[in-house]
């Protein structure tokens, strides 16, 4: 079963999948008590211009793919907060005209590219195809997106949940909200060759809407979120290479099959507990 990891390309795909799936599943933890899913959602698919305007200027390469798809995120979702708080327009209207323009945008530019490239690893993901600077890559950043999370968990979460009290104590609200839209706009383009920018949206909210089916704490949403990224990407590897199927596909398929096991038997919030809590056996 395991044969395959005497492969150099198979070892660095495990090793990617732990460290984008732990990373991921760390911030999902925020994405999901801050609801903005949707939000995330848009910023994956702004992903694509900047994709599309890092081949045009230095050719088709994993480095000018990621340094387009980073520039192009960071100006949409970033602009969106600022014409949010410059105007009288709210957030997700702005993030949603910004995100379908620079869409749009991409896929006009996608047809001035002289040459024809292949793009489905960006758009779908390849994680079998990573280079070892890749990894060490996606290393350091997971490793500072983890670490910042990790340090400025409190003000953040008072800042998601009373941002009021957070700027009476003292916390800068509007740098906070500007730093998680900035990691996650990083734990976004990092994933983008293990499951691309269609499917990263899954990585980035299943695993801590799975694990808030059955935890209250937020530190056990958080962790739990990254240890259930993590599993699930790595088994994801060892399952794709024995069907051969794409693996950034099989890590968001088992998520969602998680998602919908704990939707249906949590002990506590499933479906099948409420059920039953509505309709006790008075036998």
């Amino acid at each position: 079963m395991f044969e395959f990891l005497q492969y150099e390309f198979n070892q660095r795909a495990l090793l990617a999948a732990i460290i984008i799936g732990c990373a991921n599943g760390y911030l999902s933890g925020y994405v999901v008590l801050k609801k903005t899913a949707l939000m995330v959602g848009s910023l994956s698919h702004a992903l694509l211009p900047g994709i599309a305007v890092g081949i045009l200027l230095a050719g088709f390469t994993s480095l000018s793919a990621f340094v387009g798809a980073l520039v192009a995120a960071l100006i949409v979702g970033l602009g969106a907060v600022l014409v949010s708080r410059t105007s009288r327009v709210d957030g997700n209207t702005a993030l949603a005209i910004l995100y379908t323009a620079a869409f749009s945008a991409g896929v006009v530019l996608l047809d001035q590219i002289p040459e024809r490239v292949d793009l489905d690893d960006w758009l779908f993901g390849n994680i079998l195809g990573l280079a070892d600077g890749d990894l060490v890559a996606a290393f350091w950043i997971s490793l500072i997106v983890l670490s910042v999370l990790t340090l400025c968990q409190r003000p953040m979460l008072l800042t998601i949940f009373e941002p009021s009290v957070a700027a009476s104590q003292g916390v800068p609200v509007r740098t906070m909200s500007y730093l998680l839209m900035g990691l996650t706009i990083l734990a976004l383009v990092t994933s983008l060759q293990a499951v691309g920018c269609i499917l990263s949206l899954g990585l980035l909210v299943a695993p801590a809407a799975t694990v808030y089916q059955f935890a209250n704490s937020s530190r056990l949403l958080m962790w739990g979120g990254a240890l259930l990224g993590a599993g699930t990407s790595a088994a994801a590897v060892v399952i794709s290479n024995l069907i051969d199927v794409r693996t950034g596909a099989v890590i968001v398929l088992l998520l969602g099959l998680e998602f919908l096991l704990a939707y249906l038997f949590s002990p506590k919030y499933g479906l099948l507990a409420r059920r039953l809590s509505l309709h006790p056996n008075h036998d």
